[in-house]
């Protein structure tokens, strides 16, 4: 049996307070909204109850931001892409700000299971003004528990159209790529944390990402193999590998606070979900 399941998340700013409604039919659900930062900032936990998604699955995610408002999604735990008998699994997931909202896409990691076959797809959409702060971390296998990505495949697709394009496909017949010094060098996870504006940024407020960026960077265990970079006017980046999830997950928090901070004048709350 597959599943296809759809969830529509929608924020809106309300006498000045982010509030949030949603539809969803199949396995998908937003638990409670929380307000550990007072009412502008809403948080809230996508739950996906079968844990996991085979060969046929399909999820598909939409959520908007209205003017004004300010979202954080996240979710319990990692998205599972099973063992496939021959189908794809496929989470869709699109993102559409509208001018002055804010976002923040923080699910936790994709597991990537052995002869799976996944797609995981991200479009995201920012009107003048909008800007959204997210992550995409991708695990190949279970290193811990000796069961390695010894076949299978991964297309991912993370998109701003007309803006940014990042296409790959991770077969793991390709050793060249899984294990070659110009691919992911025999690490098993890869991590991008990316800021995007959907205006021009100011050049010194770029540059100041990058810098504050690269200081945690350097300060961490992951140095050699983490960097930032910005592609354009409107996009900051900061990629990583790593051989487990832990310390890619441990950058990638260090790196959002600092974000958060120099961004959006804001302390760094983290989802009270991270600390269960």
């Amino acid at each position: 049996m597959t599943w296809h399941a759809r969830l529509q998340l929608d924020y809106s700013l309300e006498a000045g307070r982010t509030v949030a409604r949603h539809q969803h039919s199949g396995p998908l659900r937003i638990l409670q909204s929380l307000y550990p930062e007072g009412d502008a900032v809403c948080h809230n936990v996508l739950v996906h109850p079968p844990g996991g998604l085979v060969g046929g699955d399909t999820l598909d995610i939409a959520a908007t931001v209205a003017r004004g408002a300010h979202g954080l999604i996240t979710t319990p735990g990692a998205t599972r892409f099973y063992r496939s008998a021959g189908e794809t699994a496929l989470q869709r997931t699109h993102l559409k700000l509208a001018e002055g909202a804010r976002l923040e896409w923080l699910p936790l990691e994709a597991l990537c299971y052995n002869a799976c076959r996944a797609e995981n797809r991200l479009t995201l959409d920012l009107a003048p003004g909008a800007e959204l702060m997210g992550w995409d971390i991708t695990a190949l296998g279970l290193p811990g528990a000796n069961l390695p990505f010894a076949s299978g495949r991964l297309q991912q697709h993370i998109e701003v159209p007309g803006l940014w394009l990042e296409r790959g496909l991770i077969d793991a017949a390709d050793s060249l790529l899984l294990d070659s010094p110009l691919g992911l060098a025999g690490h098993r996870c890869l991590a991008s944390l990316f800021f995007i504006a959907g205006s021009p940024l100011e050049r010194e407020r770029r540059q100041n990402a990058l810098d504050l960026a690269r200081k945690v960077i350097d300060a961490h265990p992951l140095a050699a193999t983490a960097g930032a970079t910005s592609p354009n006017g409107q996009v900051v980046i900061v990629r990583a590998l790593a051989p487990l999830v832990e310390p890619a997950m441990d950058l990638m928090k260090k790196v959002r606070s600092a974000w958060r901070g120099h961004f959006w004048t804001m302390p760094a709350e983290n989802p009270r979900i991270w600390a269960m």
